[in-house]
């Protein structure tokens, strides 16, 4: 790594993302929904059958394992009876993030920075709750695939890729990717069972993503990580704006009322689109403005929970 790039702000910062380990060793509850792979682990599913810990008796059906039989309630209802239990699995932790060029925007920090930060605390909580944790970086015009390990290591190398795919936005003006090919590839390379990330900015929601999405969602535990920017919900105090992409400069009219509306009800739409389709497809949703920290935000939604003052 460069040296000048440690203060570059455009660059998410290694040091940074490392020292977010510590904030989230109190991520414990993520989101859990059926697990669907048969490896043994250290998470509880709502897989029935022989584990741990008993969860219910109901009437024997053919299949059923006979030594799972409850001889005491088919004695007393004369009706063969069998135990079910609540396995514990394995669940893997797939987190995709989105750098591409539309992300290399921010009004205090850029959410290519913010996404960096998002996915490594994620990352971090995943290996604390020693599940494996992979990843799948997609930058303007390469991607990266981390095959999902137990390590430290394999943290570090995502950490590693998202630090320097941010810096390669610099110098990005184009996406080679598509958000549906991004599911796309998604697909390919997710495991059934594993809790699913995604960190994007979403610009490009459209019919084919929803496709993919619902694929996903049937074998996979789906969350979107929605990063945005305050820019993007408002327009800034009426009045003329340079702006500039860092090779052209254009100047913009924030005055006009009916622009500003049209601008703001953009964004509303756009937000309650992702709410719906969360809704729909039973999928987290969480929202990182670029101007807030984003370890509250993950501590409220899988911190650890507070008990309520009586």
């Amino acid at each position: 790594m460069n040296h000048s790039d440690h203060n570059n702000p455009a660059i998410a910062d290694i040091s940074t993302l490392v020292k977010l380990r510590f904030g989230a060793r109190d991520l414990k509850f993520f989101p859990r929904l059926m697990a669907k792979n048969l490896v043994l682990g250290g998470h509880q599913s709502r897989f029935r059958g022989r584990g741990m810990d008993f969860e219910e008796v109901r009437q024997y059906q053919p299949g059923d394992d006979i030594r799972t039989i409850d001889w005491r309630v088919t004695a007393r209802t004369m009706t063969p009876h069998t135990k079910l239990f609540r396995e514990e699995r394995e669940r893997p932790v797939l987190i995709v993030v989105d750098l591409r060029h539309t992300m290399f925007f921010g009004s205090k920090e850029l959410k290519s920075v913010t996404a960096c930060q998002v996915a490594a605390a994620l990352a971090w909580a995943g290996l604390n709750a020693n599940d494996r944790v992979g990843g799948l970086v997609f930058g303007a015009d390469q991607q990266c695939d981390i095959r999902a390990r137990r390590s430290h290591h394999t943290v570090l190398q995502l950490i590693h890729k998202l630090r320097d795919f941010s810096e390669q936005l610099i110098h990005a003006n184009t996406n080679r990717y598509s958000l549906a090919e991004m599911l796309e590839d998604t697909r390919r390379v997710a495991m059934p069972g594993s809790t699913l990330f995604l960190i994007s900015d979403f610009h490009d929601l459209d019919k084919n993503c929803e496709q993919h999405l619902f694929e996903l969602a049937r074998h996979c535990d789906l969350n979107f990580c929605h990063v945005h920017d305050a820019l993007e919900a408002q327009l800034p105090p009426p009045a003329n704006y340079q702006v500039s992409n860092g090779r052209q400069q254009f100047n913009l009219n924030t005055r006009g009322s009916e622009l500003r509306r049209q601008f703001e009800k953009q964004f509303k739409d756009r937000l309650a689109h992702l709410k719906h389709l969360c809704s729909q497809l039973r999928m987290g949703n969480l929202s990182f403005e670029t101007s807030v920290p984003v370890l509250p935000v993950l501590q409220q939604a899988y911190g650890r929970k507070k008990p309520r003052r009586r």
